[in-house]
């Protein structure tokens, strides 16, 4: 008994067990296929968010069977979540989407075109709209989904891709209708249209057609599509190089900072044949397009094959006036905008036209370039002013490291004088004299420049000038003078600079704070006369020009050339190093090898305008600016007047060098310093052609050959040296220590000679005038004098024509057998050790040396030499060749004990008014307007 009751205890257990196991398996089945079922219903709804609940529910059997009651749970539950979602959405999507789209892109569905079509000009361009609208959209089979507007990015934001299908118009309408927009949007002139099409010459976007009488739309030729790419990337590379050099990266960001647009937007519109384009054209369209937006440059394609990695939108037309596109995605369809009638579309275009013509036509003023206040700016760093406008918008030229000098070509009558004057007058209304100096010189005859000096009538003057030279065309050692200047103050500053441990000039500024560094500009027109010959001058002008100009940058000196052409300058042959320094460019119209060979934008040029090129010329470097009139009456007149007004207390009017003008003995800052006593006198002979406008002074110490002579035939030249020297040596000994003894040797010198001998005696000084038949007892009663010792009292023996005495003087006494060509010699030997000094004038070279006979030339230590060849002055130069042609009312220097080789001079005007600078009258007026080409 108890064996079988164990046995069935034993059964019932296992019977449990058995039970247990089944239950948990069948619970594990269930689970397991409730996974399955769950995993199923997942992949199902996966598939249908793929292809979308709507397309699922069209067409089942592209996921699954439409009885697989899986799929038939996942699509329940899709269509049941999409209900609710667009229940949610239409009662609040819509409001939000249409104030978004109110707030970011112009136009809406309750504003036709016809509304608004043709008042243009009231964008923000330093903040334009993100969204453009295009049409309005749907989600088609949902009627629960409301209509929405459809909006696409543009302009800085995103490329558009359009792909059409069988209705191809549709896209050129889509494409209208946004352009109308954009166009409409902002001020005529801010957005610029380049269309292309493979298949049509003229056909493509007919009613924008109107916008090309005024440059607003270009269409390419669809065998030229290298040219539009061209044009666009020369824009890019402009940019980059110009306006996206400071801390902004991308045209939008400059804008905003600025509250400006300096750069028009530009959209190029591509229409294409689904093929793709030659590997090179297809290269050079894509990097347009990864490096557009950040250059406002916007790329508009249809059925263009275009990959790129940039921001690129998406729309593809459906059929007739339907798309979808990738900001609604791909179960939205958009109804896109109808199309405004032709006529209203081209009228509005044509006004858009017309006002940027009149606007473009409307002359800007000089005034227009100056700024509010007066020298407001500092040039630490570099020089930059407006020199003319751009369809309204200012062009601006910079001086500084990047674009250290200037280089302006134009033929006569384009308007040199005319740029000049409003450059000039922009940067000294910027910037105060302690901040620009102005150095400025012009080799054409006229007066030009004058106009910055103090006149007879006008006693104003610029105060940045320190220095104006005019009509120098014949007078090349000046613009030598000005380079060597800038060299010998590049280099001072260069030195200064090494004192403070700095290299360059704005380092110098702000180590010392206390000096005056103004940077320096040296304006130079048709230089190209300073190189005209082959002779020291141009050997000497070369090398200091090439120096200047790669050195001067670090120094704050830019040099501004200015030339009707360079090519034929033939000491720049061989040497390009010289011109690689000037990076900024102006070409004016029809200027030649200005800019580089390929680029001819100059030839096309209309009158008043100029090409302004940062980049050596360079094709994609091009501003063109139209230049405003600077020389008209009551222009720059009227602002050296405020500038003069507002210049600092002591201030001096710049030094006037008028080629024109010989300069006043009474006058010259050099005479009016000579004071009395001084232990060894300078005899003034005339002026250095130099920049401090200094004497050509001769020393008359008490030292061998201190004997002056005086070489010439041309009457007013010689007696101005003879009749300068002796009134310079007046003026620095008080009466009684000083005598002289005037021979008048010619009669037609005669009045000559005793003028000057009454000023002499007007200051107390003793004066013997002697004759020709006198001159033989004086000189002999003179060499008596230094046979008996030194005299404690100067004696100047000036001499008017010696070679007329020579007969006299060679008469020998028949006691004595002595001649008075003898005691001559004597003199001139032995009478500076004993204070007597002989400035005499000769006719000629020869009849210098037959005076001196066989003695040595050096008893003349000093001589200035008029109408007389250089070949014949060697053997008073040293036995150096000397480079020399007459020329009118200049000489030649040289005084052996100081100068390694002759040097020019000015005689003076002995006349006691001060020079009359050159005028600005009406007809002085008149003279600049026609050198400026007007």
């Amino acid at each position: 008994m108890k064996r079988s009751d164990r046995r069935s205890r034993i059964e019932t257990a296992f019977e449990h067990l058995r039970r247990s196991i089944s239950a948990a398996l069948g619970a594990a089945e269930n689970a397991h296929q409730e996974v399955l079922n769950t995993c199923a219903e997942q992949e199902y709804a996966l598939r249908i968010a793929q292809l979308g609940a709507a397309e699922a529910e069209r067409e089942p059997e592209k996921i699954a069977d439409p009885a697989d009651p899986h799929f038939q749970a996942a699509l329940a539950r899709a269509l049941a979540e999409r209900d609710e979602i667009f229940q949610d959405w239409t009662e609040q999507g819509p409001p939000s989407l249409e104030k978004l789209v109110a707030a970011n892109s112009p136009g809406s569905a309750a504003d036709p075109f016809e509304t608004w079509l043709g008042e243009f000009g009231g964008g923000d361009v330093a903040h334009p709209p993100e969204l453009w609208r295009i049409g309005t959209a749907h989600v088609p089979d949902s009627p629960l989904s409301p209509s929405f507007p459809a909006v696409v990015p543009a302009l800085d934001f995103a490329h558009l891709r359009i792909t059409t299908d069988e209705v191809p118009e549709t896209a050129e309408t889509l494409v209208q209708n946004l352009l109308l927009r954009i166009v409409s949007h902002f001020e005529p002139g801010q957005v610029r249209i380049h269309s292309w099409d493979v298949a049509r010459l003229t056909g493509t976007l007919p009613d924008l057609h109107p916008l090309s009488s005024a440059g607003l739309l270009t269409a390419h030729d669809p065998t030229r599509l290298g040219d539009m790419l061209d044009v666009l990337s020369d824009h890019i590379k402009r940019i980059h190089s110009g306006a996206l050099l400071g801390e902004h990266t991308t045209l939008r960001a400059l804008a905003a900072a600025n509250g400006r647009r300096g750069e028009p937007w530009r959209i190029a519109v591509l229409f294409g044949n689904g093929q793709p384009l030659r590997e090179e054209q297809q290269q050079q369209l894509q990097r347009i397009a990864r490096n557009g937006l950040p250059c406002g440059i916007q790329l508009i394609t249809v059925d263009l094959p275009l990959t790129v990695n940039s921001s690129v939108e998406s729309i593809t037309l459906i059929g007739e006036n339907r798309a979808r596109t990738s900001m609604t995605g791909p179960e939205a369809v958009v109804a896109l905008d109808e199309p405004p009638t032709r006529g209203k579309a081209s009228k509005a275009c044509a006004a858009i036209a017309a006002e940027f013509e009149s606007r473009r036509a409307r002359v800007r003023n000089f005034d227009d370039l100056l700024p509010d206040e007066l020298w407001q700016c500092h040039s630490r760093s570099e020089l930059q002013a407006p020199v003319g406008f751009d369809e309204g918008e200012e062009v601006w030229m910079r001086l500084g490291d990047a674009s250290p000098h200037t280089l302006i070509g134009g033929p006569s009558g384009s308007g040199k004088t005319n740029f000049l004057y409003g450059m000039l007058g922009a940067m000294a209304a910027r910037y105060s004299p302690d901040e620009l100096e102005l150095y400025l010189l012009d080799f054409k005859e006229g007066v030009s420049f004058a106009q910055f000096t103090p006149g007879k009538r006008d006693p104003s003057w610029l105060p940045h000038a320190n220095l104006v030279g005019v009509n120098v065309n014949t007078d090349r050692e000046f613009g030598l003078a000005l380079l060597r200047f800038l060299a010998d103050e590049m280099r001072r500053r260069a030195d200064e600079a090494k004192k403070h441990e700095v290299t360059k000039l704005e380092e110098l500024r702000a180590e010392d704070p206390e000096g005056r560094w103004p940077r320096i500009v040296a304006v130079i027109d048709e230089f190209q006369y300073l190189f005209a010959d082959r002779d020291p001058v141009t050997a000497q002008a070369t090398k200091l020009l090439e120096d200047v100009a790669r050195r001067g940058r670090s120094q704050g000196i830019h040099l501004v050339l200015a030339s009707q052409d360079v090519s034929g300058i033939e000491a720049f042959w061989g040497k390009p190093a010289i011109f690689e320094q000037f990076i900024l460019r102006i070409a004016l119209p029809k200027a030649r090898r200005v800019l580089t060979e390929h680029n001819q934008a100059a030839m096309d040029l209309p009158r008043w305008h100029a090409v302004v090129n940062h980049e050596s010329g360079v094709k994609h470097g091009n501003e063109i600016a139209r230049i405003p009139d600077a020389t008209a009456r009551d222009t720059f007149h009227q602002l050296q007047q405020r500038l003069w007004q507002r210049r600092a207390a002591g201030s001096h009017p710049p030094r006037l060098f008028d080629g024109s003008n010989l300069p006043k003995l009474s006058a010259l800052e050099d005479f009016r310093k000579l004071t009395a006593p001084v232990s060894t006198p300078r005899a003034l002979l005339g002026q250095v052609i130099d920049v401090e406008g200094t004497a050509a002074a001769v020393r008359l110490s008490r030292s061998p050959g201190r004997n002056i002579a005086v070489i010439g035939s041309v009457r007013e030249d010689t007696t101005s040296a003879l009749g300068a020297a002796a009134l310079s040596l007046s003026r620095q000994h008080e009466p009684g220590k000083i005598k002289f003894t005037i021979g008048a040797l010619l009669d037609e010198v005669d009045d000559d000679a005793r003028a000057v001998a009454e000023e002499l005696r007007g200051r107390g000084h003793e004066v013997d005038v002697v004759s020709l038949d006198e001159i033989s007892a004086t000189l002999d009663g003179i060499a008596h004098e230094i046979d008996a010792g030194a005299s404690p009292v100067r004696h100047c023996v000036v001499l008017y024509a010696v070679d007329a005495a020579q007969t006299t003087l060679e008469r020998k006494d028949p006691v004595t057998r002595a001649c008075a060509l003898d005691s001559l010699r004597k003199v001139l030997k032995q009478g500076p050790e004993s204070r007597v000094h002989v400035i005499g004038w000769w006719r000629s070279v020869q009849r210098v040396k037959n005076t001196l006979g066989m003695g040595p030339v050096d008893d003349i230590g000093a001589w200035v030499a008029f109408d007389v060849h250089g070949q014949e002055l060697s053997a008073f130069a040293a036995g150096q060749p000397v480079n020399w042609s007459p020329r009118s009312r200049r000489g030649l220097f040289f005084d052996r004990s100081v100068h390694s080789r002759p040097e020019v001079v000015l005689p003076f005007d002995l006349g006691g008014a001060p020079p009359v600078p050159a005028q600005r009258s009406t007809e002085s007026d008149v003279n600049v307007r026609e050198e400026a080409g007007d």
